[in-house]
């Protein structure tokens, strides 16, 4: 088992708690070399994986899942902790020790109760890792899970503002999902075995067979489609998010919105539509409608808002959103672009709530009324976060326009009158966008300074434009270069693509 190297994505959070557990309470230099050593061992073996991956798929190996392995967990019921990474999963794992490596300066000054906190956010790391690499329905709902059990104490106890009630709210309507979800895994895992063979969660093998019976898809499809839905702030299910995201601390605010989010998209793409795919073919036009809602009422909630965190929250909505709505679109070209929507808005995001963080705790309000000329203050933080506005309303160069564009494109292939309509209408949130982005630089950044005590603000320390550079430089690199990824994942979606065409 340990030979196999996607498992030490797991075991890397867990020796990282097990570290801090030795750590005391007021060890501060021993829980950020903890912290740092950990996250650099995930960057630095998620950026191997990548490499390996590309050199793999260039000398020839087209399997659809590489660095496999399958160990028996529980026999009565067939469990495997069963792990595969294909080009998707390796750049969602790619994402997500970034984001982690990014949030860990971000959080350098953490208080209080600084190793609990990394604790925690170790916890929540270890479940997003486990899912990316898991291929076994019931260990990825397992480490799903573990994902979502620790934002309650996260932001229940470091977060701000209303706080206890974000996380109760995020928490119940999140549970919600996860019963929709299970439900929905439980129907294919009964239906796994259509010629009286031993049931299976291996995604692979369920795909394999063909094995839902389509009289049973389309009821699994919504339970499945739904249950992930809800952690990708799916309309109507999307009230959750703004709430957990204003009230969570900085690096939680990355990690769920840049990762955390992901699952809900990865999820949709990797059980609903590929071991559902004649439901997603009938149905798909339902969630085409809710999803486009998502696209076009998230941006209008942005533009309404003046606290920095809920703008980016709803933000969030709208781009999810995006990605949810390319993956129904059902072709190649669509679905590329969703998993580079995937990549840019997790990135964006990231770097958008950190430098709302730095940027609060220096002015201790996030209400754009309240602030204006920190361009002149903190030249550093303003121009990091304009960076971060020109990717949302995707200036070409950045990685917003990449997935944008690819998104819209892709969309456009499907002929009929009513996918045409709503990606006319999910087009016009980019000027939405363009509003409240231009809207809150303005306000924020330029004119006058609106309070003499800012004037005595500092700009950014050392571990914190660490951590924005590192988002920075991923976003630009996205924009800049992005056939690299197109070619990590093009042949991940070959037999997706065909389970669909099949099921016409």
């Amino acid at each position: 088992m340990f030979g196999n190297i996607l498992i030490w994505f797991v075991i890397i959070p867990v020796l990282m708690m097990a570290g801090l557990g030795l750590c005391r309470n007021s060890g501060m230099k021993a829980i950020r070399a903890v912290m740092v050593v950990g996250s650099t061992a995930l960057l630095a073996l998620a950026i191997w994986l990548c490499v390996d991956f590309l050199s793999l798929r260039a000398a020839g190996n087209d399997a659809e899942m590489l660095y496999t392995g399958s160990w028996m967990w529980y026999s009565p019921l067939n469990i495997h902790l069963a792990v595969g990474v294909d080009g998707i999963s390796v750049l969602m794992l790619m994402l997500s020790a970034i984001i982690v490596f990014a949030g860990t300066f971000a959080s350098w000054k953490i208080s209080p109760l600084p190793k609990n906190f990394f604790l925690w956010f170790a916890l929540l790391s270890t479940g997003v890792f486990g899912f990316f690499i898991s291929i076994d329905m019931f260990t990825m709902f397992m480490f799903y899970e573990v994902a979502l059990i620790p934002m309650y104490l996260l932001i229940g106890v470091w977060g701000t503002g209303r706080k206890e009630y974000s996380a109760m709210k995020l928490t119940l309507m999140l549970m919600g999902g996860s019963a929709f979800l299970m439900l929905g895994l439980l129907g294919i895992y009964w239906h796994s075995a259509p010629a009286g063979g031993e049931l299976t969660w291996n995604i692979l093998e369920i795909a394999r067979n063909n094995a839902v019976d389509p009289s049973w898809q389309g009821m699994l499809f919504i339970f499945t489609f739904v249950g992930f839905g809800v952690l990708g702030a799916m309309f109507p299910f999307h009230t959750w998010s703004p709430d957990g995201h204003a009230c969570a601390p900085t690096a939680v605010s990355m990690l769920h919105a840049g990762v955390l989010m992901k699952l809900g998209g990865y999820g949709c793409f990797r059980i609903a539509i590929y071991l559902l795919p004649q439901a997603a073919n009938e149905l798909a036009w339902i969630f085409i409608i809710l999803t486009g809602i998502s696209v076009v009422y998230g941006a209008f909630s942005a533009c309404v808002q003046t606290d920095l965190k809920y703008i980016n929250a709803y933000s969030s909505v709208s781009h999810c959103g995006m990605v949810l709505f390319a993956l129904l679109m059902l072709n190649q070209t669509a679905m590329t672009g969703a998993i580079m929507q995937m990549l840019s808005h997790g990135l964006m995001t990231a770097l958008f709530f950190a430098l709302i963080g730095m940027i609060y705790g220096r002015t201790h309000t996030r209400d754009i009324r309240q602030m204006g000329g920190l361009m002149q203050i903190m030249p550093y933080l303003g121009v990091c976060y304009m960076i971060a506005g020109f990717a949302s309303l995707g200036l070409p160069g950045l990685s917003g326009f990449v997935a944008e564009m690819t998104i819209f494109v892709g969309a456009w292939e499907n002929g009929d009158f009513f996918h045409r309509a709503f990606v006319v209408a999910a087009t016009c949130s980019i000027v939405i966008t363009a509003v409240y982005i231009l809207r809150v630089v303005g306000k924020l950044l330029l004119g006058p300074v609106h309070d003499d005590h800012h004037r005595q603000l500092t700009d950014a320390g050392w571990f914190e434009r660490f951590s924005t550079v590192t988002l920075i430089v991923s976003i630009a690199g996205i924009g800049c270069f992005p056939n690299w990824i197109s070619e990590t994942i093009q042949q991940s979606f070959q037999p997706i693509v065909a389970a669909i065409q099949n099921a016409l």
